[in-house]
């Protein structure tokens, strides 16, 4: 292709995007024409001399680039497509310890702007260098100035936003454990209304992002502050309505905004509850009371948990008696341990994206949370992206255009999820393969979800991975799940069996997973840790895998005591192992029994009942 006749800008986004697409111009070939024009989205022309894109904006003009692969030795054709939302954005998740590094940053950006994804979140509680707050971000891999200013000039190529997603409310945990904080903390960790130094902090926060990312819009965070007013501020005020210390302090952060020249999103939770009893998801117009939101403010409904088109209508509709500016936050679940959930991911983005069409929103984000420890790579759940961008604007879902953005099919890239599928419904999902990894072999709290045959369930699923590992691009997300099912394999249904063993006195078949069994799940759990050691390394800032280590160290120290306890056993030189001597009971952290459905992701919590502290 001969994109020489083309804009400087349009020229520097093919030579950045050539390593995912493979556009390459030596002067000849085909002719490129790029022209700008009014109408949203893009159309292509292309007969047997020439192919002309007009796009709306640079991300139309990518997405266009992903078509003309597809169509690559086709003769003379047309094709249009459309964009529904003037905003469509991914957000990642900064702050929970996997905060990527800037070269993959920026392959990123690359990746969604060919999916025609206009805007990038970085969600960052304290995940923000602040010259005047030295603390904040400490030792988390915070983002600094340069590295902010670097990504959005990079972002700026394909006319990307790179937008802050802070708190200035709840959410900021990480921070309450520095003395010089506690005096702004109201309880738990939601920061104190109405004092002076609180909103020192905050404008501190918001003068960092004001001076480093050019774009204008900024989502203030405010969800799920359930206790405001009851802690410090109840001892210092008394009890006060809790919806005027919400008004008040929004108004406050406000003024704090437009002072930088911001445009504001928040969460729509402690409103919406406000405005609707105590609920959130309400399924009928049940409004108790009517609210004075501020016209500045756009309300973001987030909704991550449903297959039901019904639900995200009448909530959207909900939404739209309260305020008059609403966006949309959706899900691409990665947030419950190593793998993801693209299948879910697929069921409640084409539902909710549908319901956002109907009822005219104009601000969408797919949100990529990282909770308990940013596990799974924010790369694993391209397949739900590009499937969310195929219904924003296609309207239907086509895959054959992946397989450009990442050199392996949508099918194959699919299997990332294996260690989690164990059933064909693609409206529920667990997480099994964290808590099974980390469910202690002794102590058995999830031993009753095992079902029969779940150590071939994992050898094959770590077949069908290992085959896929070798992908120049991804290979080694899929080399990192391949050897956690190679240890989920062995080690599953391994309490089920020592207790089994344990209660018959047979001492034989526990000398040989003394012997050999945990031996060689230790070897397994060592080139796991290894692999998923070089995909974090690859891909995120160091910060924040010392937890990973003393998670999975924690495990492989506990195996050799597990080893050492049933080698006393099994030699008399113990009676009895007290934890096995206890009768088991069904997993009962909560109701659900189905391992297709349970998803259980604290692990200081899967890992034992006693206290960690």
């Amino acid at each position: 292709m001969n994109y020489s006749g083309c804009r400087k800008e349009i020229q520097d986004i093919l030579k950045e995007v050539k390593d995912i697409v493979n556009v390459c111009s030596d002067g000849t070939g085909i002719s490129l024409a790029a022209e700008e024009w009014e109408e949203n989205g893009y159309l292509i022309t292309k007969d047997a001399s020439e192919v002309v894109i007009k796009y709306h904006r640079k991300s139309d003009f990518c997405r266009a680039l992903l078509m003309l692969c597809k169509k690559e030795g086709e003769d003379s054709w047309l094709h249009r497509e459309k964009s529904s939302f003037d905003e469509f954005g991914v957000m990642l998740d900064f702050s929970r310890n996997a905060v990527m590094n800037l070269e993959k940053t920026k392959l990123f950006i690359r990746t969604v702007a060919l999916m025609g994804y206009n805007f990038v979140g970085l969600y960052m509680e304290d995940t923000i260098e602040i010259p005047e707050e030295p603390y904040w971000g400490y030792m988390r891999g915070a983002m600094t100035a340069g590295e902010l200013k670097e990504i959005d000039e990079y972002a700026a190529i394909f006319d990307i936003e790179i937008r802050a997603y802070i708190q200035t409310l709840a959410h900021v945990n990480q921070i309450t454990r520095y003395e010089e904080y506690q005096e702004i903390i109201d309880t738990n960790d939601i920061l104190l209304a109405g004092e002076e130094r609180t909103y020192q902090l905050i404008e501190n926060l918001i003068k960092a992002v004001s001076e480093n990312l050019s774009s204008r819009k900024i989502n203030i965070g405010m969800d799920e502050a359930h206790m405001v007013g009851l802690g410090k501020y109840l001892d210092k005020h008394g009890y006060s309505d809790r919806f005027k210390i919400m008004e008040e302090h929004l108004n406050r952060v406000l003024a704090i905004c437009r002072k930088y020249g911001l445009q504001v999103q928040m969460w729509s939770d402690m409103f919406f509850r406000l405005a609707y009893g105590g609920e959130y998801y309400v399924k009928e117009d049940t409004m108790a009371a009517s609210l004075n939101i501020p016209p500045d403010v756009e309300l973001v409904y987030w909704d991550y948990y449903s297959c039901d088109k019904e639900r995200y209508d009448m909530m959207l509709k909900n939404h739209l008696k309260i305020a008059d500016r609403v966006g949309f936050a959706g899900g691409a679940w990665k947030w419950t341990g190593f793998a993801p959930h693209n299948a879910y991911s697929l069921e409640i983005g084409k539902a909710a994206i549908e319901a956002c069409k109907e009822n005219g929103i104009k601000s969408v984000v797919i949100t990529a949370w990282g909770d308990n420890g940013g596990e799974a790579s924010s790369f694993s759940i391209l397949p739900a992206l590009y499937a969310d961008a195929e219904f924003h604007y296609a309207g239907s879902f086509e895959p054959s255009k992946f397989k450009f953005l990442t050199g392996m099919s949508f099918d194959e890239f699919m299997q990332i999820e294996s260690a989690n599928l164990f059933s064909k419904d693609t409206t529920i999902h667990n997480n099994a393969s964290k808590y099974l990894l980390y469910n202690d072999v002794f102590l058995g709290t999830f031993d009753t979800v095992i079902f029969e045959g779940i150590s071939e369930f994992y050898q094959n699923a770590a077949l069908q991975l290992e085959k896929l590992s070798t992908n120049k691009n991804y290979g080694y997300l899929f080399d990192t799940q391949s050897k956690l099912c190679t240890v989920l394999q062995h080690k599953a249904d391994l309490g089920r069996r020592i207790k089994a063993f344990y209660d018959k006195g047979d001492r034989q078949q526990l000398s040989g997973i003394e012997e050999k069994e945990i031996p060689a799940i230790l070897k397994a759990l060592e080139e796991f840790y290894q692999a998923f050691e070089a995909q974090w390394e690859k891909e995120n800032k160091p910060f924040g895998f010392e937890v990973q280590c003393i998670r999975i160290g924690g495990l492989q120290k506990r195996l050799e005591y597990v080893k050492r306890q049933l080698k006393a056993y099994v030699s008399g030189e113990k009676e009895k192992i007290e934890e096995l001597e206890v009768e088991r009971r069904a997993f009962h952290y909560y109701a659900e029994e189905d391992i297709s459905k349970i998803n259980y992701n604290l692990w200081r919590e899967i890992v034992s009942p006693g206290d960690m502290g």
